[in-house]
């Protein structure tokens, strides 16, 4: 679905860029959230941090300009910004854990209302495994959930407790869909409305989510352009 003119993935992904400060060190999970470096203000100077061992990550090359040696941990191409380096994955995982991320952005298949999340398998399908996600996701200064609103089948994916196996618990701090930003307060267990993207209403989120939402009396409405 389009919002204005933008697509869905493109909204999420403007709205999560202005998460990202100046001086941060930031990881970026595959799919919507490697499109962030495409809406950062030019005077933001924030280095991109990815598993395979690059810290320093900019935006996607334009077609035809791609380095086949040069790409994210999902194997996409990428371009670096000056003060760029290369090192091992034993050192991109040392970074991680040592807790030297300031943001991590993930996708997911499932949020519970006290910061809970699971997303890297479903029962039954083949994946190649769990990867860096349980990282980043417990030593992450501050962690954000970039995601459609519902799967494909409409079933809500912010839940009371997630079905699926989880990645780790109580440690997702924001929700950013193509419908809404939820603020998750882990220790209240609360998930508090603080956003809504038009042309979405304030009633159609709390009837796509599957957990009950506290509604920010100062809620803001975004018509992205």
């Amino acid at each position: 679905m389009g919002l204005g003119k933008m697509t869905a993935r493109e909204v999420m992904a403007k709205r999560a860029a202005k998460e990202v400060k100046n001086g941060m060190i930031v990881n970026l999970g595959i799919g919507i959230p490697s499109l962030i470096p495409n809406y950062l203000s030019e005077d933001c100077n924030v280095m991109f941090h990815a598993e395979n061992g690059v810290l320093g990550i900019g935006p996607t090359p334009l077609k035809g300009e791609e380095d086949g040696n040069l790409c994210n941990a999902a194997g996409l191409p990428v371009t670096l910004v000056p003060g760029a380096s290369y090192f091992d994955s034993s050192i991109a995982f040392a970074i991680i854990r040592r807790g030297l991320l300031d943001l991590t952005v993930l996708g997911a298949l499932e949020v519970s209302q006290n910061g809970d999340l699971a997303n890297w398998i479903v029962p039954g399908k083949r994946v190649p495994g769990i990867g860096g996600a349980m990282d980043l996701a417990q030593k992450s200064k501050k962690v954000i959930v970039l995601m459609n609103h519902t799967s494909k089948n409409g079933e809500p994916k912010i839940v009371s407790e997630c079905t699926l196996p989880l990645t780790s618990p109580k440690c997702v701090d924001l929700i950013i869909t193509e419908m809404a930003v939820i603020e998750v307060k882990k220790e209240s267990g609360e998930l508090w409305l603080n956003e809504v993207m038009s042309p979405y209403s304030i009633k159609e989120v709390i009837e796509k989510t599957g957990a009950t939402l506290f509604v920010n009396p100062n809620v803001i409405v975004h018509r992205w352009e």
